[in-house]
């Protein structure tokens, strides 16, 4: 199968990893200092289950090299979608596939706005992994996709990428409510992303505080009511279950804590932005993602200006 990876950072390379071990032909697109690491030296992925090494894989910043994909997956931040939506399209055939594995609730809305909804899937992954220089991944724990069409159901595009990831042992469940499952990570990203970038915590130093373990649980109620704005139930059980399901996590950094170390934008839109919408739409207020919103846009835009700063003291 002809599979193209947009975003080949820590989710987009491991998967891709996975695939192109199998014997898929996979285009692993990026950019940087990784895409110049991937040109030089492939893709390594050092992981307890076995370590991997790509070399013979097209690894390109220009999506059209990538021609005739079966298989997209989409694994840009979410504040990229949109251009790199647009990007796809002198690739995107007649039975291409486009599975989003991205983290948040509308992503796969803005896909579908230029594809159809029939070829675009949502996924939700579980998986432990970061670049820890470029064109090194280092995984730790995870690896498994629950996937389906946005609008639930069942379709053809579901069969293909099940068969896809099977081949690559890569652990999939097909769901019929994928919007359930988004919301259920969404109860994770929200809270532990924040705090951790906030605070400079691990998972393992959240959970094991009094206090940060209530604020996420306090932000998990946020989300769990923006989540009844869409018709998704999120029964309180989760809470406690969330916070067991991150005792086992131990000293990890979630996404955005890695991204803010990295220096790179922040996804505070879609794991918090989105809940005080959605709230503030239907006459609610939500004070803990309200002040998270607010504190991490700051971080952010510190962290745009300084890139600002150094592209201009480089040209």
């Amino acid at each position: 199968m002809r599979i193209a990876v947009m975003g080949a950072g820590a989710v987009g390379g491991y998967f891709g990893a996975k695939l192109a071990a199998a014997g898929h032909d996979v285009a692993f697109i990026a950019r940087g200092k990784h895409l110049d690491a991937l040109r030089r030296d492939g893709l390594r992925v050092n992981s307890p289950s076995g370590n991997l090494d790509i070399k013979n894989a097209l690894f390109t910043a220009d999506a059209t090299q990538a021609g005739g994909a079966d298989l997209i997956l989409f694994c840009v931040k979410s504040y990229d979608t949109e251009a790199a939506a647009e990007r796809l399209r002198p690739i995107v055939g007649a039975k291409t596939v486009i599975l989003s594995l991205q983290n948040g609730v509308d992503n796969t809305d803005k896909i579908a706005r230029r594809f159809e909804d029939r070829r675009t899937l949502a996924g939700v992954v579980y998986v432990g992994a970061q670049v820890i220089s470029p064109g090194v991944i280092e995984h730790s724990t995870g690896g498994s996709v629950i996937f389906g069409p946005r609008t639930g159901g069942e379709s053809e595009a579901t069969k293909i990428v099940q068969q896809a990831l099977a081949t690559a042992a890569i652990p999939c469940e097909a769901s019929a409510q994928i919007q359930k499952a988004q919301w259920r990570k969404l109860l994770w990203n929200s809270p532990f992303c924040a705090i951790s970038c906030l605070t400079r915590a691990t998972v393992k130093d959240i959970v094991e505080s009094e206090s940060l373990a209530k604020l996420a649980v306090d932000c998990m109620a946020e989300v769990r009511q923006s989540a009844q704005t869409r018709d998704i139930d999120l029964s309180p059980d989760l809470f406690e279950e969330t916070l067991k399901f991150s005792q086992s996590l131990g000293a990890f950094k979630p996404s955005m804590l890695q991204d803010l170390e990295a220096g790179k934008p922040l996804e505070y839109e879609a794991f918090n932005g989105i809940v005080v919408k959605l709230l503030s739409d239907a006459g609610k207020d939500a004070p803990v993602n309200r002040v998270f919103y607010g504190a991490l846009e700051f971080l952010d835009n510190k962290i745009r200006e300084e890139a600002s700063r150094s592209n201009h003291a480089s040209t």
